[in-house]
């Protein structure tokens, strides 16, 4: 019994060491380089940087050198075996509100070492409120709106079911 108390002991303090001394900063400049290859460039003000988790506030989203996205604050939350990116006050450009919905409050991807193919998304914004997932093993987004309101722009995407509005495709 004391041997399995240390085993554990000792996985424990490794986990929590590898979490807390991890360079977060450096797998955020990783996400910025692999989305500099679809033409995405992000540019925040500040970065504050955790135990567990990395800050970043006031991002604004550039895409092929258009703003098309201020995001007040994004947290990015790693304990290897369990992620999350929270996204909080996302508004979209002017130009974009006939395509997408201009505001989302708080938008959440989790993903989790249980089911390593799958992200899970949930949103809320001035479209109400959206659950779904992303595969990626089979590259599928399936996007429920519960509660949804304004969003006629998106309409013609969406198709209708008895639980209301939902949005799919493939990348």
């Amino acid at each position: 019994m004391q041997m399995v108390k240390n085993s554990f002991i000792v996985l424990m303090v490794a986990w929590l060491s590898i979490v807390v001394l991890m360079p977060k900063q450096e797998f955020y400049y990783k996400l910025e380089e692999a989305l500099a290859k679809q033409e995405i460039k992000l540019n925040e003000e500040k970065i504050d940087e955790g135990f567990f988790s990395l800050s970043l506030k006031q991002v604004t989203v550039y895409y092929k050198g258009i703003p098309v996205a201020t995001i007040e604050e994004i947290n990015l939350c790693t304990l290897l075996f369990y992620s999350s990116i929270e996204f909080n006050s996302l508004h979209m450009d002017d130009s974009l509100k006939t395509m997408v919905p201009q505001d989302t409050k708080k938008a959440l991807l989790l993903h989790s070492i249980l089911s390593p193919l799958e992200v899970s998304v949930d949103a809320s914004g001035s479209f109400g409120s959206m659950t779904g997932t992303i595969d990626l093993g089979e590259r599928k987004v399936h996007l429920d709106f519960n509660e949804s309101k304004n969003i006629e722009m998106l309409k013609p995407q969406l198709k209708k079911d008895e639980k209301g509005w939902t949005y799919e495709t493939s990348f």
